[in-house]
């Protein structure tokens, strides 16, 4: 029973049914995908903070996966061991691991660069990309509804970022969006490979591609940090692994159309984080955009759940 957590793919992930699950499970997915939005809000806010100190993000990076390959172990071995982390394409999973590596180097680059709330908002844009490129990339039938979710999602982003009327950077924000954008783009790539490849295999190979590829300039960037800093760097690894680990068993016990709304709760986290450990605040604009965005990305996951098709428009975590 226990391996079944970790050999759902992605693909089964998303063809969960609203009907499939008792209520009593569906209330232990979202308390899962609950649990893994808190995790991640504790993660960037950690690592922000480790960038605030003088962190760069390849060093960010490292620790993050480093820290994080003990939970995600440990999650595997209590699945059933690592043959449930075993491929037949381990090309796809470099490609996938390398593009995400990228995916997770802007993202925390954003981060080092923008208010945290701020940051978080502009990556909810990654839904409506993802949608996006179904269409243009997927060939994916997008009707006028869901184009119509999209184009409110990035009126929303425009409204939060205020171009040429805000003093966010311009740099950062630009980040962000690209960020978001591969974020979409990495999505995709998820589908595919989750038609042969299990969850546990993905998340594993991907933390042991990324350790490996930012272990190389270690030894030019390494610094002896303040412990408070320390402490973040683990802290922020920690919650990460486990943000993976909730995030992709939540799907086991609920619908994606029943889980996703809740991704959005991250932004509450943000804005928690951000008063307390930098005192910011996020302008109106940016609670104003980030709500049209969050009704756009709802809305599209609804749609394609009536239209009974893969969800991708539901945030997707990378970092």
């Amino acid at each position: 029973m226990k391996s079944e957590a970790v050999t759902l793919s992605s693909g089964q992930a998303g063809a969960v049914r609203s009907g499939s699950q008792p209520v009593e499970h569906r209330g232990r997915g979202i308390a899962l995908r609950v649990g893994a939005v808190t995790a991640f809000g504790a993660m960037m806010a950690a690592m922000k903070y480790a960038s605030e100190h003088g962190v760069v993000p390849i060093e960010i990076l490292f620790y993050r996966n480093l820290f994080s390959l003990p939970t995600i172990i440990a999650w595997i071995l209590w699945s059933g061991g690592f043959s449930v982390v075993r491929t037949s394409r381990p090309g796809a999973h470099a490609a996938r691991s390398i593009l995400g590596l990228g995916v997770m180097f802007l993202t925390f680059m954003a981060l080092s660069r923008l208010p945290l709330a701020e940051a978080t908002v502009i990556s909810f844009s990654a839904p409506l990309f993802a949608t996006m490129l179904s269409a243009l990339v997927l060939r994916e039938t997008v009707g006028w509804h869901r184009w119509s979710a999209v184009a409110i999602g990035f009126i929303g982003v425009l409204i939060a970022v205020q171009p040429g009327g805000t003093e966010l950077p311009l740099a950062g924000v630009a980040i962000g969006l690209t960020a978001a954008l591969g974020t979409a783009v990495v999505v995709i790539t998820l589908r595919q490979i989750g038609q042969t490849e299990s969850a546990a295999s993905t998340v594993f190979w991907f933390n042991i591609v990324c350790i490996t590829a930012t272990a190389l300039p270690m030894p030019f960037l390494f610094k002896v940090h303040e412990p408070a800093i320390w402490m973040a760097l683990v802290l922020g690894g920690l919650m990460g692994g486990m943000a993976q680990i909730m995030m992709t068993s939540a799907v086991r016990y609920a619908p994606v159309s029943v889980l996703a709304p809740f991704d959005y709760l991250q932004l509450i986290w943000a804005i928690f984080w951000g008063y307390i450990l930098f005192s910011d605040l996020p302008a109106a604009p940016a609670i104003a955009g980030a709500a049209l965005i969050a009704s756009a990305g709802c809305y599209v996951v609804w749609r394609e759940r009536k239209l009974n098709r893969p969800i991708s428009g539901t945030p997707q975590r990378v970092v």
